[in-house]
């Protein structure tokens, strides 16, 4: 969890009265204790997100907060982070609904110290509100003026738009649809229920929210539970209903997580790269896999484990340039996975990946995917790496080329390992599995010579894993 939530003071004419104190010479003093009005800001979750979306307030108007208590879920570019107070206090005023949008560093809420300073403090807020809403109908406004000062427009025009302008706030406030949802496309529910809907495999794209403003919450769940396993017993050989698939025709702006890969990828084009590919031969590899499976481990955590002890015969392709003028050799070795998930690509991080047993990487390789699969992962589990892995091969993709993280040296995309017809070195005709490789390298640190002895350690370690379990 997060404990960055940051608060700074706002100026309170309340005061809090002491009961007279007698002095040295009989005069009473009065102690005045002024009470604290904080603004919670929106907290920076990564050093690259510049804004974040609120997921889900997790306290209401009103409640009591501890220190270190979570207060509401947001959204960052790529993970959904609980967010804990810093300070004591009452929630007074939420200024940023479920759903909004606010850059890092603005006001998304404000904590009262006492229950007397709630009603300012939320004076305070619709103070705020209220400045902010005029001065952009002010803008928006001024070019309908300049079109209304035409001496021929009767002035009962202005006075019968009124309605129109306010109708949409009526219907917006009147709508059984969550502000999160984005005209319904994203479902809005409480972390509990989500995790209900997963154990009761009920799609929560079919559930009405209860809750406020339409949120989902766990009693809606269980309702669709008990529901849909009442039709499944009326109507056993009725079809499940169909998800809603995508509206052809419709344009949707990028998620927060969307937003954060397409500025990646375009900042990846100011990198000189250069691409090598080589073919490896994977019997041995697979057998092994086929013999240590049971065991819980993984092809990814095998291929993760093969590429760091090549890397750490050649720290070169595991450094990194960042300021165009030097390079660092990284003292870790940690392999960055490329994870597709709902809405875009995460890359969790096996940390020291060339000094972990592999079965010990294995088991850490499921709990990073299922915390990504759920939006949780902590920043340094998603952003420490420093040499990435790109497996297609579970596609039946044979090759493909991978785009550079920026900060990092190298990429390397996988593709499938499959049965080919080969000559041996005595020119007999033969069958063996083989998967075709290609890396990705920042030319600025990386040579081509460098890359091609990295790729034949680690065809080498491929072809002969005995040391891919110590």
């Amino acid at each position: 969890m997060a404990n960055i939530l940051q608060t700074s003071f706002l100026p309170s004419t309340s005061s809090l009265r002491r009961t007279p104190i007698s002095g040295s010479k009989g005069k009473s003093q009065v102690l005045q204790v002024k009470a604290k009005i904080r603004e919670i800001f929106m907290p920076a979750l990564s050093s690259t997100m510049t804004e974040g979306k609120i997921v889900s307030w997790m306290k209401s108007e009103g409640d009591k907060l501890s220190k270190g208590e979570s207060v509401v879920v947001v959204e960052s570019d790529k993970a959904d982070m609980d967010v804990e107070s810093f300070h004591e206090g009452f929630l007074a005023a939420i200024m940023v609904e479920e759903g909004g949008v606010a850059p890092v560093g603005s006001a998304i809420a404000l904590l009262a110290e006492t229950e007397d300073e709630i009603a300012e403090a939320k004076a305070k807020s619709q103070s705020s509100s209220s400045s902010s809403s005029s001065s952009q109908k002010a803008v928006e406004e001024q070019p309908k003026q300049i079109e209304e000062a035409a001496p021929d427009v009767p002035a009962a025009s202005s006075v019968a738009a009124a309605p129109a302008v306010s109708a949409p706030k009526t219907v917006a406030l009147g709508s059984a649809v969550h502000p999160a949802s984005e005209g319904g496309k994203r479902i809005v529910a409480s972390p509990y229920a989500k995790k209900l809907a997963k154990e009761l495999k009920v799609d929560l794209g079919t559930v009405v929210g209860t809750g406020p403003m339409g949120r989902i919450v766990a009693k809606d769940v269980e309702a669709a539970a008990v529901a849909v396993a009442g039709t499944v017993a009326a109507s056993p050989a009725k079809p499940a209903p169909v998800a809603p698939g995508i509206e052809l025709g419709t344009v949707v702006p990028f998620t927060t997580m969307q937003g954060a890969v397409s500025r990646n990828m375009v900042e990846s084009l100011s990198v000189p790269t250069f691409r090598v590919g080589y073919t490896i031969t994977t019997n041995a590899l697979d057998a092994l896999y086929k013999k240590i499976k049971s065991k819980g481990v993984t092809m990814t955590a095998l291929l993760a484990k093969a590429t760091a002890l090549a890397l750490a015969q050649h720290p070169v392709v595991n450094s990194c340039c960042r300021d165009g003028n030097s390079f660092t050799y990284n003292s870790s070795i940690n392999i960055a996975v490329a994870v597709a998930i709902d809405g875009g690509l995460i890359t969790p991080v096996l940390q020291d990946a060339d000094k972990v047993d592999i079965y010990t990487l294995s088991r850490k390789w499921k709990e990073l995917v299922d915390k990504a699969r759920a939006k949780q992962l902590q920043p340094h589990e998603y952003n420490t790496g420093t040499f990435t892995l790109s497996n297609l091969g579970m596609f039946g993709v044979d090759r493909f080329d991978a785009i550079l993280p920026p900060g990092t040296g190298a990429i390397m995309a996988v593709g499938a390992s499959q049965p080919t017809v080969v000559a041996s070195k005595d020119g007999r005709i033969g069958m063996k599995n083989q998967m075709q490789v290609n890396v990705t390298a920042d030319h600025r640190v990386i040579y081509g010579a460098d890359l091609a002895a990295f790729l034949q350690t680690l065809a080498k370690i491929v072809e002969d894993p005995k040391d891919l379990t110590f």
